[in-house]
């Protein structure tokens, strides 16, 4: 079968919810995909999908998908000039992150799934996609069904309070899944299909607390790796909005919330613009 059928297959298997759509033909079945979930996204998705460029995408033998949450703003356009395949949420209900990544993954032909934030960048991208092909195509590794990395804001953009918050959540994030507890920032979940596939990819239904619920359960049936010396830096718009106390508390009973009630608590997840 070729890349067209197989393409033509996923689409039919699509939900009525969503629409796909190809930007670019792929020369050949890509080894890692990169799923960016993007709501109302114009003012910096560009400068996003131009990290991933066409000679860095042809040496790690990636593709991009962008999966839509049903934007009215151009964030749809400009996916369509850097992607390679680009989901759109066309129902009226409000799409979750994790419904998004689902439709995401559903079109996806990568080994690896990497699921990236529309403000989150690799820091050093040939680096970053580097580890991620060594992970993939090195079967020793083959228990390890998820990668877990650092997160932190660009140098530019950095405050003291950055510093010190990141530097406390990177080193708990590392202790959880060094003790076998899973755990995974949001902004960036390295995971490879055949374990997203096996536990049923994100809940959908969850609106806050879906990136630690997806963790905890490949855990149970994988190893799950934190790559301390590969990271992405995200936008701290949310940050300096909220304030990192009233987010990190959120993030708590969010993430207790799906542990002993498997419901967010959150009924809807701000979006920060």
């Amino acid at each position: 079968m070729n890349l067209q059928s197989e393409t033509s297959q996923k689409q039919s298997e699509q939900n009525a919810s969503t629409r796909v759509e190809n930007s670019q033909n792929l020369l050949k079945t890509p080894l890692i995909s990169v799923i960016i979930p993007v709501l109302q996204e114009e003012k910096i998705l560009e400068n996003t999908l131009k990290v991933f460029t066409p000679a860095l995408k042809k040496q790690f033998n990636f593709e991009i998908i962008v999966s839509d949450g049903g934007s009215r703003d151009m964030t749809v356009v400009i996916a369509k000039k850097y992607a390679d395949k680009v989901v759109i949420h066309t129902e009226k209900y409000r799409q979750t992150i994790a419904e998004g990544r689902n439709a995401g993954a559903a079109i996806a032909d990568g080994e690896t799934l990497v699921f990236i934030n529309g403000d989150t960048i690799p820091a050093e991208p040939e680096w970053f996609f580097k580890e991620i092909t060594e992970w993939t195509t090195n079967k020793n590794f083959s228990k390890t069904g998820a990668l877990a990395c650092s997160v932190h804001v660009a140098p530019h953009e950095r405050k003291w309070s950055d510093t010190i918050f990141h530097a406390f959540f990177n080193n708990y994030v590392q202790a959880l899944n060094t003790f076998g507890a899973g755990m995974g920032r949001g902004e960036c979940q390295i995971i490879r299909a055949e374990a997203f596939k096996s536990v049923g990819g994100y809940d959908a239904k969850l609106v806050a607390g879906e990136d630690f619920d997806l963790y905890q359960r490949i855990s149970k049936k994988w190893k799950i790796a934190f790559k301390s010396g590969m990271y992405v830096y995200e936008s701290p718009r949310r940050f300096r909005r909220y304030g990192y106390m009233k987010i990190l508390l959120s993030w708590t009973i969010n993430g207790l919330s799906v542990i002993f009630f498997k419901k967010s608590l959150s009924k809807e997840w701000e979006a920060v613009r």
